[in-house]
């Protein structure tokens, strides 16, 4: 059972700027980093069984293509347990979105002076839990119908998302009303929530480019952002407790 406290005196709270609210996740995200590491390890372990279990392999079929010399009939739907990868590996983002979840209210603790424990990060499979999958699946049907028109539209859509999972966990919202409630507060200041929506997916990426075993430190990044824009425009969210 979760209850409410207070409003913590401690933390900071960024100005609504595209700026600051950048930089107000980078120290967010210094203090949790090992943990987003932990979940990222997560996410791949289990991706990369899924690629074991249903014998998609991108690299090598690509590769294949390459010394033959062949990409006239390229289509990753004719590759073989492409779509049972697909498929699995799309239900592996909705079940390990509390977990992403759990990775804000980290941080959360982190701004407010709290002490942070290990299983902080499953949070979301007791807090709100059924409304958290609800709402990732709806943001995985507007993600895809958005990048099937073309792949820019989902970089002015997906503003639009960006207040929700902060709202699920601080606010107990159903899936429904985090929805809406962060569309209507993302409207009115669409040029900020689409600045730090394009930053924050290009430092998330960056470790790509740096070297790709970079992306385990980089991509939980645009979760941070989700937090400081919350505080941004709603304030310091009060500091989730439980009965034990």
């Amino acid at each position: 059972m979760s209850e409410f406290n207070e409003f913590d005196q401690q933390g900071s709270v960024p100005e609504r700027s595209t700026g600051s609210i950048i930089s107000h996740a980078f120290e967010m995200y210094k203090g949790v980093f090992l943990y987003a590491i932990v979940a990222m390890i997560v996410y791949i372990a289990l991706g990369y069984a899924i690629q074991l279990l249903t014998g998609f392999d991108s690299g090598a079929i690509v590769e294949e293509m390459r010394e033959s010399g062949d990409y006239s009939n390229f289509s990753y739907w004719n590759m073989p347990g492409f779509r049972l990868y697909l498929t699995f590996s799309s239900l592996l983002g909705l079940l390990l979105a509390p977990l992403y979840v759990g990775l804000i209210y980290m941080v959360n603790k982190y701004n407010t002076k709290n002490a942070i424990e290990f299983s902080d990060l499953f949070i979301g499979y007791r807090q709100n839990f059924v409304n958290i999958l609800i709402y990732a699946f709806l943001s995985w049907i507007i993600s895809t119908v958005a990048l099937t028109l073309c792949v820019v539209p989902i970089v002015f859509v997906y503003p639009f998302l960006m207040l929700g999972y902060p709202i699920l966990l601080f606010e107990n919202a159903s899936a429904t009303d985090a929805l809406g409630k962060s569309f209507n507060i993302v409207k009115e200041n669409y040029g900020t929530f689409l600045g730090i929506t394009i930053l924050g997916f290009l430092i998330s990426m960056a470790g790509i480019v740096l070297c790709f075993i970079g992306i385990i430190l980089t991509a939980p990044f645009i979760m941070v952002v989700m937090y400081s824009a919350y505080c941004a425009y709603l304030g310091k969210p009060r500091q989730i407790s439980f009965e034990k």
